[in-house]
């Protein structure tokens, strides 16, 4: 339970997903054009409407209204691994990780593995120090940030985590800077070089390579959560531009801020963005964090 949010579980229909090659295309939302989808009622209000939260998304969130909602950041609070941006939401300090419970006892996932098949109910953590979740869906980010009373973020909401008070491109500000956020982009790439491994046609490489746990365990690619110290925003948020691309609520499939090997294709810094999947696809690159409502301080 966080600020008054009601957790209840959240069922989404699957539909195929395309592979995400290193060239992307990004495709303009078509906002209209999405089919409805049978889930759960509202469980939480969000206080800045967004038009990235559509069809599939727009009945877990009701648009709370009125500036006068928005109070003196002395009058709210987060937990302790969220920062309070904007004085309006609360967001993950660190990209999220997956635990997965039963009879009692938490498990922590493995972040180079798929979700696909875990039975057991999961959520999810943001922590320091650790190695974030790869290979997740926006479907199962979704899910993991409201079973820890959570939601995802609004692009709104990350783009203001994102820039900071200061609205700069980058958290650290207005010009990119090398080897302050791990963006580096690496002579090889980790899908080829983890596919010479493996058994795979070249013709196949960027649809059935995309997910093998090894892409993410190479030298020089996907490092612990806050690493680069610099790679920070004036809320304290670690690593919102590279390491892993984050999804955002968009029920047609966003994910913001690049990963380890490209912060650019798709936009600069804290303006990337990936459009060209839906929100049941993954791959070693797809992350995510959350957000939430602040408690009001009474």
């Amino acid at each position: 339970m966080v600020g008054g949010a009601r957790l209840v579980p959240v069922l989404v229909a699957a539909v195929t997903s395309a592979a995400c090659v290193p060239t992307t295309d990004a495709k303009a939302p078509a906002l209209d054009a999405r089919p409805e989808r049978a889930i759960d009622r509202a469980v939480v209000t969000v206080i800045e409407p967004d038009a990235t939260v559509a069809t599939m998304l727009a009945p877990l969130v009701e648009a709370a209204g009125p500036q006068a909602l928005f109070v003196p950041e002395t009058s709210v609070r987060c937990p302790a691994d969220m920062a309070l941006v904007g004085e309006r939401v609360c967001v993950d300090r660190w990209e999220g990780t997956i635990v997965t419970f039963a009879a009692g006892h938490e498990s922590a996932w493995s972040p180079y593995s798929t979700l696909d098949d875990v039975t057991a109910p999961f959520r999810a953590k943001s922590v320091g120090g650790v190695i974030p979740q790869g290979y997740i869906s926006g479907t199962q980010a979704e899910r993991a940030c409201r079973s820890s009373g959570k939601r995802l973020c609004t692009s709104v909401e990350w783009q203001l985590g994102c820039r900071g008070a200061r609205n700069t491109m980058f958290p650290y500000g207005e010009e990119r800077r090398a080897r302050v956020c791990n963006d580096d982009v690496r002579a090889r790439h980790p899908v080829v070089e983890a596919a010479s491994h493996h058994t795979i046609r070249s013709g196949r490489l960027w649809t059935d390579g995309m997910n093998l746990p090894d892409i993410n365990q190479l030298p020089d690619t996907l490092i612990p959560t806050g690493s680069r110290e610099g790679c920070v925003s004036t809320d304290g948020l670690f690593d919102m531009v590279g390491n892993l691309h984050e999804w955002v609520a968009d029920a047609d499939g966003t994910f913001r801020g690049g990963y380890y090997m490209d912060t650019s294709q798709n936009g600069e810094g804290c303006s990337y963005q990936t459009t060209a999947h839906d929100f049941d696809y993954h791959d070693y690159s797809t992350g995510f964090r959350c957000c939430a409502d602040p408690e009001t301080v009474e």
